[in-house]
């Protein structure tokens, strides 16, 4: 097995497709990347940008540059030496357009008699022997769906609702019935979208209708999906694998293993959420995870644990209470709202794999729910975790049953009989239990929840914790010598397609933690100037304007909307408040157009940028030399400052990149300023460090700084480098400078292959070592002649 060194992490889509992937292969290298990491390339939803909609298993997208496309990106990188990580997304397809998905429009057109009707998870009996579509919009008055099937058409042999295509049965259109009876005969039956939350008969990604999920735990399900994955493999094409969402799968660790057979044990990893001290099972056939557990440390120990109780009470009187809201109970709150709400149907689902019936009560959504479904979503709202993997895991579930009955003792009797058939790995309601708990979590937290927790935006990241506000240098360094020891091939990451906030908004929102009672003031101004009327959704604004500054104002009103629907607070996707978003989107223009707010704006901005470029220098070079396999995502080796998608997918400036690390590699050693380049020195010569000289990377143990500043700087050493980052820069500053603070290493002359320069070994003075920049990675000389990765 081929195991990457580094990664770069490249969106294949139309406008930016695998010929000219293999176009900047030169550029990657150069940078220092040793493999390229591609999204999804089978073929998809037309139009898809991000690839996760597969319409057709057997081929690469030829709107992705096809098969061509991939001999020509693989050629290019094996010419340079380039490895190839491709991402694979076995939980789900693509239905939006019928037509388009090849397995689709078969299970449509015959039904249960389709081959293809194994390979979906759909229960045909509660649909009554069809599948259950919520396509038909709002007729708008009583008659409903009656209306809208009216609206159906017979064209050239198939069905049509407005655009959309369905096929019709064989021989059941032959008699000259109308459209609506022809629709009555058919294997599916089109219904009004809202009716999905609840009547929903097969399972999906999350509670996207629009993304089937498919059974891969089936052997020729199994076979036929991935044939052409496979066949990059063995072809040598490719030379690892990206599992999209593991944790919708009936055995993830049994899926692994069958990858694992039919690619000969190539490498993988897993995208997998972990929680607190959760860990990837070690069981499982991969090299680990996508890399956000590792995210999270590196924000953390940048943060500054002396804000936490002033950004607590600043959050407390925006919400109008007088405690410190629990992070606990927001998440039990939205994540029983989304069980009672749009995924109420994997909820009954769970219900009748049980094989129950009884009373009926009012759910939390006001819904008339039985007590088995009301305690099967308070147990998925309690869980702690994404999923179990039963046997493994059992004592997360648990947990749940115990908070369960915290929260609704009426319910502990039905609770401890779920419990029993919810601990038997072969029951089909535990199975499905499993499946159903992931959804329940990103749904209710990283879709709902991490919109409305607001004192810090920065916490609320794909991956981690919110209600941990920081870590020490000491528990930072225990958590990479855990990574070191267990798996020290997982990726780490600081930017992805779906993080929330790109690595250098968030590196700059930290620096709030710093200054709280300078946030305080400019925030209450900006209330009084821009009033909205949800102070938690403010700051989430406020903070993406600071954060993401210089943004265009169509991208900020794209994020306002998103944002504030997802919290779903004061308006919805799905009824959405004219008169909110209204003010919504003027407290988006004031930041271009109202001279007082540019000025409150800019003011802060003075403050907090240098000190956020320092914050994401630290953060860059400690995540491409600490444990495990450093991801780049995009473009982010200049300043990333994306917010959530489809922000984070926009075109990236490929030609500016080479002509800044040109100019780096003739000898100029660029500021810290808005153009980034210093980011591409320091990750140019941190990647190229790893991949060329991977020998001095042996180790992880934590360094000490010595002196007045000691807790400013964060060391390590890996075994044959040194690791010299800056934290707390506005502290830092604040106390004058790094004074009598050092460093001690062996006595041996050291260079620092960032900037070029030699230290002689022993005690170092930090006031030398970063006085250019807020970062250094150090090797002996005698390691690294020529000085080094330059």
């Amino acid at each position: 097995m081929r195991l990457p060194i580094s990664t770069y992490r490249l969106q294949i889509r139309q406008s930016f497709d695998l010929h000219k992937a293999a176009g900047i292969a030169r550029y990657v290298h150069d940078l220092g990347a040793d493999w390229l990491y591609f999204s999804p390339l089978l073929k998809a939803e037309e139009g898809s940008d991000h690839g996760y909609d597969v319409t057709d298993h057997s081929l690469i997208d030829p709107a992705r540059g096809g098969a061509a496309g991939l001999d020509a990106a693989s050629a290019a990188a094996r010419a340079l030496g380039l490895g190839i990580l491709i991402d694979i997304v076995p939980n789900h397809v693509g239905v939006q357009t019928p037509a388009q998905s090849v397995w689709w429009w078969d299970l449509l057109t015959h039904g249960q008699d389709s081959r293809y009707a194994e390979a979906f998870d759909v229960d045909w009996e509660f649909g009554g022997g069809k599948v259950r579509l919520p396509v038909l919009g709002d007729a708008g008055d009583d008659a409903g769906e009656n209306v809208e099937l009216d609206k159906l058409t017979i064209t050239d042999g198939e069905l049509r609702y407005y655009d959309t295509r369905f096929p019709i049965a064989p021989g059941t259109a032959d008699d000259g019935a109308t459209p609506v009876e022809v629709h009555a005969r058919q294997n599916y039956e089109l219904m009004n979208w809202r009716r999905a939350d609840a009547e929903l008969n097969y399972r999906r990604f999350f509670a996207v209708n629009t993304l089937a999920g498919i059974r891969v735990e089936t052997p020729w399900v199994f076979d036929e999906s991935h044939v052409e994955i496979v066949r990059w493999i063995h072809e040598g094409l490719a030379d690892g694998l990206r599992v999209d969402h593991p944790d919708g799968l009936a055995d993830p660790a049994g899926y692994l293993d069958d990858l694992a057979t039919a690619t000969g044990g190539t490498y993988v990893l897993v995208e997998k959420i972990l929680e607190g001290e959760e860990r990837l099972p070690s069981s499982w056939a991969t090299a680990g995870t996508t890399g956000y557990d590792a995210l999270a440390d590196i924000d953390r120990v940048l943060i500054d644990p002396d804000g936490r109780a002033a950004l607590d009470a600043l959050d407390s009187k925006l919400r109008d209470q007088s405690e410190v809201v629990s992070w606990t109970e927001l998440i039990h709150g939205t994540k029983r709202a989304i069980a009672d709400g749009i995924l109420r149907s994997e909820v009954l689902r769970i219900e009748r794999d049980l094989g129950r019936s009884v009373e009926e009560v009012t759910g939390d959504e006001g819904a008339e729910i039985s007590r088995t479904a009301d305690a099967l979503a308070e147990l998925l709202a309690c869980f702690p975790v994404y999923r179990s993997y039963l046997p493994l895991g059992l004592g997360h579930l648990h947990e749940a049953s115990d908070l369960a009955k915290a929260h609704r003792p009426e319910l502990a009797e039905e609770i401890d009989s779920l419990l029993v058939v919810l601990s038997d790995a072969a029951h089909p309601a535990a199975i499905r239990f499993q499946q159903t708990s992931g959804m329940v979590m990103a749904k209710g937290v990283e879709d709902t929840a991490f919109y409305r927790y607001t004192r810090l935006g920065s916490l609320t990241e794909v991956g981690a914790d919110p209600a941990e506000f920081s870590i020490d240098a000491a528990e930072f360094h225990r958590r990479q010598q855990m990574r070191q020891a267990s798996f020290p091939a997982s990726l780490t990451t600081l930017s992805t397609h779906d993080t929330k906030r790109g690595e250098d908004v968030r590196a700059r929102i930290n620096v709030l933690a710093e200054m709280p009672e300078e946030w305080k003031s400019t925030l209450g101004r900006l209330r009084e100037e821009v009033p909205l009327g949800d102070g938690p959704l403010e700051v989430l604004l406020w903070e993406a304007i600071i954060g993401a500054w210089p943004a265009s104002r169509e991208r900020l009103h794209a994020y306002a909307e998103k944002a504030s629907r997802e919290a779903g607070d004061s308006t919805t996707w799905t009824a959405p408040s004219a008169d909110f978003e209204q003010r919504m989107h003027a407290l988006i223009d004031s930041a271009f157009d109202n001279p007082l707010v540019v000025e409150l704006i800019e003011g802060l901005l003075a403050k907090v940028t240098a000190a956020g470029w320092s914050n994401s220098l630290s953060a860059k070079l400690i995540q491409l030399t600490a444990p495990g396999v450093p991801d780049v995502y995009q473009g982010s080796e200049l300043w990333e400052t994306s917010l959530v998608d489809p922000d984070n997918r926009r075109a990236i400036d490929f030609d500016l990149r080479q002509l800044y690390l040109v100019a780096i590699d003739g000898g100029v050693l660029p500021e810290v300023d808005e153009t980034g380049a210093a980011k591409l020195l320091v990750v140019s010569r941190a990647l190229r460090l790893r991949r060329d000289h991977q020998e001095l990377f042996s180790r992880y143990a934590p360094l000490e700084a010595h002196g007045s500043a000691a807790k400013h700087a964060i060391v390590f050493d890996r075994g044959d480098v040194v690791t010299v980052a800056t934290r707390l820069p506005v502290g830092l500053y604040r106390a004058g400078g790094w004074g009598d603070t050092t460093v001690i290493l062996a006595g041996r002359p050291v260079v620092d292959v960032i900037t070029g320069r030699v230290f002689e070994g022993g005690t170092i003075a930090l006031s030398d070592l970063l006085d250019r920049y807020p970062v250094a990675l150090l090797v002996p000389t005698d390691l690294l002649p020529n000085g080094a990765a330059r």
